[in-house]
Order: C-alpha cells, then structure tokens, then sequence
C-alpha cells in the first residue's frame, strides 16, 4: 500500500493500527470540519464582494501539514460538500444557493484552493519541513489562492483585471502575510507536538 495512504499527515508514522482508510476518512473530514469553522470567521468589506476571512489559513495549515495527495483530496471533499448545500461556506446573503458561491464572485478562491494546498503540500515536501520552507511554501499557495481568486473576480463581475486586483487581491496582502506565517509557525509547533 502507498506510504502516502498510509502516512498522509506529515509525522503521524505512531498513529495507532486502525485501519488505513478509517484514518484517511478522519483526516478528510477533520480537515473539511476545520476549513468550515474557518470560513465562518468572516468581516465582510464594503469596497469588495470579497470578504476577510480565515479559509485561507485553514487552506495553509492543510497544505503545510497534509500529503499532496491528502491535501487535494481534503479540499476537493469540501468543495464537494459546499456544492452538496452543507454551510462549510463563508455566509453570504448574495450566494443563496451552494453552486452561486462557486460560481459566484468568490468562486475563484475557492476553486484555487484543492491546487493551493496541494501545491503548498508539494512544496513542502520538497523544501524540506524547516520553518523558511514552510513559509515559503505558504506563501505560494497564497499567493495562487489571491491571484486565482482576482482573476475570477474579474470574470465574475466583467471588470477590468485591474480593478479586480485592486479589490480582490492589493487589500488582502497585509492580512494574508499574517496568515501565512501564522500556518507556518501552527505547522511548525505541530510537528513538535508530535514527535
């Protein structure tokens, strides 16, 4: 079986004998439950449709702490289940429905974010699991996150590239810094935890 199945969240090689897919559902679900208290923790912000919220965080943290193939198939799971109708979504009076978050004007942040976290997990992987890489690798699953999500934007609400730049991605570099290192230092202290 693939130590990648077997293994899929970095450090938890002493996880107990409970069979292989019981802790891939537990971990897929975990991850799903957490994202959803995430993008419940929202402010939403007069001069966007984009509101300020911790789903990001929650996207780097997956991707820092979850295999490549994990942290695709956690993501993927809650989009799944935002599209189902389940509330893992960041509440919106404009999104009545699951599919118009997805296809609405934060669509393209939450479609970035399967291929975030497994290009942040990826990275990882590569990097090595030193805080720099971590960070680094944090910061580029962000930055695809804000750039996808802008151009979306753009597309969503026929505006000019620009424009979807100077409301969807400028006003949240500051706060996405925080985040990013945030995540790396939460995967950091959990790597520690674990040994």
């Amino acid at each position: 079986m693939n130590r990648e199945m077997i293994s899929p969240v970095v450090g938890s090689e002493r996880w107990s004998s409970a069979p292989s897919w019981l802790r891939t559902t537990g971990v897929v679900l975990g991850g799903t439950a957490f994202l959803a208290v995430c993008a419940h923790v929202a402010i939403p912000l007069g001069f966007t449709p984009v509101p300020l919220t911790l789903q990001p965080f929650g996207v780097l943290v997956l991707g820092l702490l979850l295999s490549p193939r994990m942290a695709l198939g956690t993501l993927l799971a809650y989009l799944a289940e935002g599209a189902l109708g389940l509330p893992v979504f960041t509440p919106n009076a404009a999104a009545l429905t699951a599919m118009a978050h997805l296809l609405g004007a934060t669509g393209g942040y939450l479609m970035a974010y399967p291929v975030a976290a497994w290009t942040i997990a990826k990275m990882r992987k590569k990097l090595g699991n030193g805080f720099a890489a971590k960070l680094a690798s944090a910061a580029a699953g962000d930055l695809l996150i804000l750039l996808c999500g802008a151009f979306w934007l753009a597309v969503a609400t026929h505006a000019a590239l620009g424009a979807a730049l100077a409301v969807g991605l400028l006003p949240f570099l500051p706060g996405d810094a925080l985040k990013v290192a945030a995540a790396a230092g939460a995967a950091a202290g959990w790597k520690k935890l674990r040994r």
